[in-house]
């Protein structure tokens, strides 16, 4: 649906967020030179750098530039969609940081008896973590992957999803498993509505492919193929963007979500015990705070016997860049409320949205601007 930018039309390829700066040689360069040439815009020219000597005292008197001459709107291509009224206003959302291990019946049952002790709990919106019905190593990809297209007997995982926000009627966003698609493998994240219904289905952007030496190396693209689209979503609990683990260092796709409305960003991941203390909950807060939304992440628990030791610490941040809501390392269900009403109230305290320079540089959404024209 266009004007929700969701369902699961949402993809769009990495190579096609564009981030395009203009750069000009004077922040004047769009006015007329006429006005230039005018005596009676003096007091615009005294804004002009100028030698401090040939200045009398009334051309020190400077007009500041209207806001609008910078031309806001421009900052996004097409211009940012207003937030829509969401659904509610208020409610809690659960995220069951699980322990995962080599055997996926078991981490499927268990991963439902978190569902339901969330729902239990009044929450409305469910976030599992990243690849929580495997082992996360280029190994196990291949291993547990399903076919979630066929669903049934082929994805055991998204029909436990979907049996179980239908029965408690609430929203899931299901972590990440290994998707099989035909000959490719991708890392995907399935949203599910509260009557069973797949809603979207979000391909891991960005992929996890890193060397530190002497700390950690993993390069996901041995076994994974990248995703080719941002995924948004109207949902029962408001408009969502989701972005798995590595996508959350990207901070073009979070400002694309932003101008398509989203009220909320969730990212499943499983940071690592490298860049998990140092940019985890950095990378949240700054998401939160740059777009002006809630961001949610949900981990894996911490198996410090696993191949690959998971950070933890799941995490709610609000509009302006607050932790409301985390845990440290161990197998836990965070409930915590989400007020959308602050939405506004943070983008009044700080208009960021009138204040961009659209004069000088532009996000392109070029999925958008495809569908638009």
């Amino acid at each position: 649906m266009k004007s929700a930018i969701s369902s699961t039309t949402t993809l769009l390829s990495s190579k096609n967020l564009s981030l395009k700066l203009h750069l000009n040689h004077s922040p004047f360069s769009r006015l007329p030179s006429s006005l230039f040439r005018s005596k009676s815009n003096t007091h615009f020219l005294s804004l002009l750098p100028r030698n401090n000597s040939t200045h009398n005292q009334k051309s020190q008197i400077h007009t500041p530039i209207m806001a609008s001459s910078f031309m806001p709107e421009q900052a996004r291509a097409p211009p940012a969609l207003p937030l829509p009224v969401p659904p509610v206003t208020k409610f809690k959302i659960g995220l069951c940081q699980l322990s995962v291990t080599a055997d996926k019946e078991r981490n499927i049952a268990h991963a439902r008896k978190a569902i339901e002790e969330a729902a239990a709990k009044g929450a409305k919106l469910v976030m599992l973590p990243e690849i929580w019905n495997s082992p996360y190593s280029n190994d196990s990809f291949p291993v547990y992957a399903e076919d979630i297209d066929a669903g049934g007997e082929a994805s055991p995982s998204t029909a436990m999803l979907s049996e179980a926000a239908s029965l408690l009627k609430i929203t899931i966003v299901g972590g990440s498993i290994p998707e099989r698609s035909g000959d490719r493998l991708y890392n995907t994240c399935c949203v599910f509505d509260s009557d069973g219904k797949l809603k979207a289905k979000h391909r891991k952007i960005h992929l996890f492919d890193i060397d530190i030496p002497g700390k950690i190396t993993f390069i996901e693209s041995k076994t994974l193929t990248a995703g080719e689209t941002p995924t948004i979503v109207d949902t029962e609990v408001g408009r969502i963007g989701i972005g798995i683990c590595y996508d959350i260092r990207f901070q073009e796709l979070a400002i694309i979500y932003a101008a398509r409305g989203a009220h909320l960003i969730c990212y499943p991941g499983a940071f690592n015990m490298t860049t998990g203390p140092l940019h985890w909950e950095l990378l949240q807060r700054a998401r939160a705070a740059d777009n002006q939304l809630y961001v949610a992440t949900c981990s894996p628990a911490r198996d410090v016997a696993a191949g690959y030791v998971a950070w933890g610490h799941s995490t709610l941040v609000g509009p302006f860049g607050e932790v409301l809501a985390t845990t440290e390392h161990e197998e836990a269900i965070i409930i915590a409320e989400i007020d959308y009403s602050l939405l506004e109230v943070r983008r009044t305290n700080l208009p960021l949205t009138k204040q961009r320079r659209g004069d000088l540089y532009q996000l392109v959404d070029v999925q958008r601007l495809k569908s638009d024209s």
